[in-house]
């Protein structure tokens, strides 16, 4: 059995976030499948926040992935996923706050936002941010690299992701188009998902539009907001 346990939940961009880092660095774990529609009672004395993931690692408990992918780079530093320069790793904790407060806040409200209007609006964020990451992220810090920082991956690449695999989901069922000319964003999509560790666990666009229509089924208010 192992010593590390990772609560996850399949569909969930935040715990897919941390399979990819754990598979990069071949860290060996038992993954136990949360159903987020129906927790069970015992989760919210592993999960502080009660939610996914949380990790459970040698008597300690760590909830929020930038906060577990952090732990584990730490904790298992081969190979490293973060740079050794201290302004190098500063930039790469910028671009995952990225992730978490511009890339992820637009997509789930262009997906889920109450309104036409509140979901128009956040396609128009989405837009921007994407342009944003091509101009100021991959354009600046890659040089020829193929990924975010360079030449080599690092947790940005694996915090970033788990959006793009599922971002044809949602040009799917919202109608979002991404805009034209982010030629430097299609190729590090196209070799992070190239990786091992990023192939093993990737679902078809299927996988997350079903469940995206399920969950819309689901919440009455959702799916009379998005008829």
């Amino acid at each position: 059995m192992s010593e590390l346990t990772l609560y996850s939940a399949k569909a969930c961009p935040y715990a897919h976030r941390t399979r990819l880092v754990l598979a990069e660095k071949n860290v060996a774990f038992e993954l136990v499948e949360i159903d987020l529609s129906n927790k069970p009672e015992w989760f919210a004395e592993v999960s502080l926040y009660g939610k996914v993931p949380a990790l459970e690692h040698q008597g300690q408990r760590f909830v929020e992935s930038a906060v577990i992918n952090e732990y584990i780079e730490e904790t298992f530093p081969e190979p490293p996923l973060l740079p050794r320069d201290a302004a190098r790793r500063a930039l790469a904790r910028i671009w995952i706050d990225f992730a978490n407060t511009r890339l992820a806040t637009s997509y789930g409200k262009a997906l889920w936002g109450a309104t036409e209007a509140e979901r128009e609006a956040a396609k128009g964020e989405l837009a921007a941010a994407l342009e944003r990451a091509e101009r100021d992220g991959l354009a600046q810090l890659s040089g020829a690299g193929s990924y975010w920082l360079g030449a080599v991956p690092s947790l940005v690449d694996f915090s970033l992701y788990p959006w793009f695999e599922r971002l044809p989901a949602l040009e799917q069922l919202a109608g979002f188009r991404r805009p034209a000319g982010l030629d430097r964003l299609q190729r590090w999509r196209d070799a992070v998902r190239a990786r091992p560790s990023v192939h093993a666990i990737e679902n078809p666009v299927s996988f997350y539009a079903e469940r995206y229509r399920n969950y819309r089924r689901a919440q009455p208010s959702v799916a009379a907001a998005t008829a």
